[in-house]
């Protein structure tokens, strides 16, 4: 089983569209995926058509202790492919959970042994380096960084590496930093490219050989509750997250 957070503090570099979006082309593949969404904006749940609002069944429950992942988790309309949800209620959970022991391990205190089930468990973190991507972080062994191909794409990184090393040396010593995800390219800029190169320069092999270009197609998937290989198979977002899949599904054998 691979366990994977999807992960960057900055909002808007295509993190929740990857997750979504590499869930869906793995178990296309015939892989049996578990999605988490960590995020109370519930984007990734959404991505889904999932109803975020007053349903009570999120992974908000189950930090809470209300209820087990047997009540929260969904089938979506992609076979071999589950989602546990999000909503609004878990942005407060960072304040609710403030004087709980070992608050940074209670999602994996919860789902650690449904999780075996799965070939892939992949994660998407809220922007922020708080309660909840610490979380995300006992939980994954992997962690795959989302970076816009433009010009503050590496500005914050420092930080994120930063508590990369503290979670590995005191929380998770199997975390690895395992995919560097180039977003929103457009190869015909000059800044595109090079920024491009900035990110190899910096992550050097972890970074994916496949660039997600920027697709309109994709922002549109999102908006009427389907993947893109679903909403518009022959696109160029349903194309580079097919062949970033084949490439995360090919670390297999390296591993």
């Amino acid at each position: 089983m691979r366990s994977i957070a999807f992960i960057n503090q900055k909002g808007g570099v295509g993190k929740t569209t990857s997750t979504a979006n590499v869930g869906a082309c793995l178990a296309a593949a015939g892989k049996k995926v578990l999605l988490i969404d960590l995020d109370p904006q519930a984007n990734l749940s959404i991505h889904f058509g999932i109803n975020v609002q007053g349903k009570d069944s999120s992974i908000y429950e189950i930090m809470c202790g209300k209820k087990s992942y047997t009540d929260v988790l969904l089938k979506t309309s992609i076979d071999g492919l589950e989602i546990i949800p999000s909503d609004i209620d878990l942005a407060s959970a960072e304040v609710e959970l403030v004087n709980t022991v070992g608050r940074e391990t209670i999602v994996k205190f919860y789902l650690e042994k449904m999780l075996a089930d799965y070939e892939y468990v992949l994660i998407d973190c809220p922007p922020s380096l708080g309660l909840l991507t610490l979380n995300a972080l006992t939980v994954a062994n992997e962690i795959f960084i989302p970076l816009q191909t433009e010009f503050f794409a590496l500005q914050g990184v420092s930080k994120l590496m930063q508590t990369f090393d503290v979670i590995k040396k005191r929380l998770n010593s199997k975390l690895e930093i395992t995919g560097i995800i180039p977003c929103m390219y457009d190869s015909r800029t000059k800044l595109g490219q090079a920024v491009l190169d900035k990110i190899k320069e910096y992550f050097s092999d972890k970074v994916f050989t496949t660039t997600v270009r920027k697709n309109i197609k994709l922002s549109e998937s999102t908006s009427h509750g389907m993947p893109i290989t679903v909403y518009a198979p022959d696109s160029n977002g349903a194309q580079d997250y097919e062949a970033l899949t084949k490439e995360i599904i090919a670390q297999e054998n390296k591993k």
